[in-house]
């Protein structure tokens, strides 16, 4: 159940609710009836008690038999059958000691074989009068009760039994007739409720549905929509109010980071750029004190040896002052000049000044044009030729293969070098600034391409293997 959604739990709640409350009300509404069916029954039957009650009185009143017991045979000999035909009823009259004395259903010469039960007479003596249960039985209610005969004197002179028998299967049909009515109304009532269940399940979740697939689109290092709680409920907007809240500390947070890694950037670059550009001074400080000590300008050949020293401060300033573009073309934002550009056409020229006939260039249409910075692209070119070329010094017959392909979607360019490869240790940081493997290499030339092919939406991948060569692959989306 704890995988099953929300929207499903509240829509089997409502179902089961419905359900419970149908069968419920269905179970109260047949007590209800047979209850006031009962209530209709016991009234009836009080009635005609008290009826006939009053008919045996009125007989004992005026018969001209003594009012005793051993003559209640006689005395309602005559009138018995009458009065139980008129009420719809059984009656049988019984002395003080249980004995039948007369019935209006039994010939009079059978009477005296019938007695009362013990146990009807013992209750009779703790109160005046004894009502049996109600017996149902082949679609007949029988009812029966016991009462005393009394005197004018109010004496007790016999015993009254009344047992009237009435036919409950109209009573029965009605009952089945209005359940089947009933079960109409709530299978209806059912349906309704199905769809009724079903929507308002859809309604309640929709907004925990929103937020849900806001909470999935959130990023620490995008701009994150917040949601409006104009329309929502109370419980709802209370989570509106914190996932708000939560994206403007996210904001916050990311400000924060974003700070701290530029700082951390900016520092390690210095720290790199002051390490890069300690390294040629170091030469050029004892050549130019070695040049000091020992200058002589009549010395023979000291023209050859200040050349030799000129040579050597030129190279170490021409090594500077690559350092210095390197770090200058990583940390500016490229300038973008964009105009439509013949890929073919800039890749052979970029690849042209490498004089190097290891370097294969293919291309499946004679022209493709992107809207592109052209200065941006030979950059991109020239790392990752270059990168192949070093890659392949080792190499007897070096083979690197440059291909441009044109699709629907896209404009997929890759160099591929059949050189050393890279190490499975360092896959995770050749994209990363300052990571190199080359003895003179600063590590910017891959950070470089990326930074640049990210700013057209493109991507880079690339595939190595040890000792078989690389490929890198870079797609651009078409414009």
């Amino acid at each position: 159940m704890n995988r099953v959604s929300l929207r499903i739990r509240i829509f089997l709640a409502m179902l089961l609710l419905v359900g419970l409350a149908s069968i419920f009300i269905a179970v109260v509404t047949v007590r209800q009836y047979k209850k006031q069916t009962k209530e209709y029954y016991d009234s009836r039957f009080e009635r005609k008690e008290t009826a006939a009650q009053k008919n045996v009185n009125f007989e004992l009143e005026n018969t001209i038999y003594p009012a005793y017991q051993q003559f209640l045979g006689f005395i309602f000999r005559e009138r018995i059958h009458e009065i139980a035909t008129v009420h719809d009823m059984k009656m049988s009259i019984y002395d003080l000691n249980g004995k039948l004395q007369i019935n209006s259903f039994d010939p009079w010469f059978r009477v005296f074989k019938d007695r009362m039960p013990i146990q009807i007479l013992d209750k009779l003596k703790e109160k005046e009068e004894y009502k049996e249960p109600v017996n149902l039985e082949n679609g007949k209610i029988s009812q029966s009760s016991y009462s005393y005969i009394h005197d004018r004197n109010m004496n007790k002179v016999g015993i009254l039994k009344i047992e009237y028998i009435q036919d409950n299967s109209q009573e029965e049909e009605e009952l089945t007739s209005f359940l089947n009515r009933l079960f109409v109304v709530y299978a209806v009532m059912l349906l309704l409720a199905v769809a009724f269940a079903y929507f308002l399940s859809s309604y309640i979740t929709r907004s925990l549905k929103s937020i849900s697939d806001k909470i999935q689109e959130t990023k620490l290092l995008q701009n994150n929509q917040k949601i409006d709680t104009k329309d929502s409920t109370p419980e709802i907007a209370s989570i509106v109010d914190a996932y708000n809240q939560m994206i403007d500390e996210l904001e916050e947070s990311a400000e924060k980071l974003a700070k701290s890694e530029r700082e951390q950037a900016w520092r390690e670059m210095a720290k790199q750029v002051a390490h890069e550009i300690k390294n040629p001074l170091t030469p050029m400080k004892l050549t130019v004190q070695n040049f000091e000590r020992t200058f002589d300008p009549n010395a023979e050949g000291i023209r050859e040896k200040v050349k030799d020293y000129s040579l050597m401060l030129t190279q170490q300033i021409d090594v500077m002052s690559s350092i210095a573009t390197s770090f200058s073309d990583f940390a500016r934002m490229p300038q973008k000049n964009i105009e439509r550009v013949d890929l073919v056409r800039t890749i052979k020229s970029a690849i042209d000044i490498f004089y190097d006939d290891a370097i294969e260039f293919q291309s499946n249409q004679e022209e493709i044009f992107l809207n592109l910075d052209k200065n941006q692209i030979t950059r991109v070119i020239n790392n990752l030729v270059k990168n192949a070329t070093q890659a392949t010094e080792a190499v007897e017959e070096p083979i690197i293969q440059v291909k441009l392909k044109e699709t629907d979607k896209e404009v997929v360019l890759t160099v591929k070098d059949n050189g050393k490869g890279i190490a499975d240790e360092d896959k995770d940081l050749i994209f990363e600034p300052k990571f190199t493997t080359k003895t003179s290499g600063m590590g910017l030339g891959l950070p470089m391409v990326k930074n640049i092919i990210e700013t057209y939406k493109g991507e880079v991948e690339f595939n190595s293997v040890v000792g078989f060569g690389t490929e890198f692959k870079i797609s651009f989306p078409k414009n």
